[in-house]
């Protein structure tokens, strides 16, 4: 019902930039929020920034001020611009969805990514 495919990550030396992407499709009514999440070696996944259908986000302290997510809702497309990356944000990334399938009964669903893999080098 709901697929989504990312794609950017990559090797980085420290100081970087990368731009991850995050593409929705299949049959649904809407996507209220987006965000991604990253889990490194050895920990647990987390949230490093959302955002909603009207454009509020909310950021990882870790990243705040480097990070910045973005959407484009014509598209169900939602980006992660990396910039001033870090060795600590070595990390597979995941892109997350809440779909509205049926507008009438608020049916939804929360989807996720197959994860994009982002190594920082110092």
């Amino acid at each position: 019902q709901v697929q989504l495919v990312e794609s950017g990550g990559g090797l980085v030396q420290a100081g970087g930039s990368l731009r991850l992407s995050c593409a929705a499709s299949g049959s649904f009514f809407d996507i209220n929020a987006m965000a991604w999440y990253r889990q490194a070696p050895g920990k647990q996944r987390e949230l490093v920034a959302s955002i909603t259908s009207s454009g509020s986000t909310n950021y990882a302290d870790s990243v705040k001020g480097r990070f910045t997510i973005s959407r484009d809702n014509s598209k169900n497309t939602v980006y992660l611009q990396m910039n001033s990356l870090k060795p600590e944000d070595t990390a597979v990334y995941y892109c997350h969805a809440h779909a509205i399938l049926v507008v009438t009964t608020q049916e939804a669903l929360d989807a996720w990514g197959q994860g994009t893999l982002v190594t920082v080098s110092s």
